[in-house]
């Protein structure tokens, strides 16, 4: 899952995979990550953007990368979840 963000992996999807149901795997994220599962895919895809961020590429690569489908969903769920948009990120990184 964390190799190719691009792929959106469902509940669901990750259940077949390892053979739990979509229920017993909600219910372990709350209970053993303290989130639920998109909580969880958002912060892995945010950490994963941040790194690529510092290697100074741009907002709509880094956008594509992990997932997001526009550059501008990327940008609301960032700058909801970190306070501040990828480019004020960006811009100290690479000074």
């Amino acid at each position: 899952m964390e190799k190719d963000l691009t792929q959106v992996w469902t509940v669901a999807d990750l259940g077949r995979r390892v053979g739990a149901s979509e229920r017993t795997l909600t219910r372990l994220f709350r209970t053993d990550m303290g989130m639920t599962y998109p909580q969880w895919r958002t912060q892995i895809r945010l950490h994963h953007a941040l790194r690529l961020l510092a290697e100074d590429r741009p907002v709509t690569y880094v956008a594509h990368q992990c997932g997001w489908a526009t550059p501008s969903a990327f940008i609301d769920v960032y700058r909801r979840t970190l306070g501040q948009t990828p480019g004020t990120y960006a811009a100290p990184v690479t000074r």
